[in-house]
């Protein structure tokens, strides 16, 4: 009860059909912090990867995922991190080509490839920690320990409303582009043929 009723009160009170503002505030349009935060978060420790292990973030993201679940499938990375799938298998495909991974077929789907962390792979992800760690510790330096878990809660269950996010975009798309919505049915069918 106390979740519907704080969803209720972060609802905008401003009627849909109402005169919109004519401008972002940039000052205040937390997707845009988001995105600049871990555009920059990315640059750089993309940079550092290259400069030191001559692998980039793509590598990393996939790396922590195999050290977490052991093996993985591509289409899961996509899943999990957003990753465009084509992307996850162009690095999985020069991972594996490294030594990184080693790739099998699911013993339930013979169709879905899976990635398994070497040792080689393994060891890498443990040298890349170190860095990504103190990235982390220096990036939220300036909090406290409990602003540092407030700010994890509040980043979870921003996550978890993601999909809320995106029925929200759609019905919006629907009622004011039927065009645009149209289109983007159709190709999202053409997507779930493949």
């Amino acid at each position: 009860m106390a979740t519907s009723a704080r969803a209720r009160a972060a609802r905008p009170t401003t009627p849909p059909d109402e005169a919109a503002p004519t401008n972002v505030d940039l000052e205040r349009y937390v997707p845009a912090f988001l995105t600049w935060i871990a555009n920059k978060l990315s640059r750089g420790a993309s940079q550092n990867y290259l400069a030191v292990f001559d692998v980039g973030i793509e590598t990393w993201r996939c790396l922590v995922l195999l050290a977490v679940h052991g093996s993985i499938s591509a289409q899961q990375v996509s899943r999990v991190i957003g990753m465009d799938k084509a992307s996850v298998s162009r690095c999985f495909k020069s991972m594996q080509s490294k030594g990184l991974i080693a790739m099998s077929l699911d013993a339930d789907d013979g169709r879905l490839r899976i990635a398994t962390l070497t040792k080689k792979g393994r060891a890498l992800h443990d040298q890349i920690l170190g860095i990504a760690l103190e990235r982390e510790r220096a990036f939220l330096s300036v909090l406290t320990p409990a602003e540092t878990e407030t700010l994890i809660g509040l980043l979870k269950r921003l996550h978890e409303n993601l999909p809320a996010v995106e029925t929200a975009t759609a019905r919006y798309v629907a009622q004011r582009f039927p065009k645009a919505a149209k289109r983007r049915g159709a190709r999202e069918a053409d997507d779930g043929d493949e």
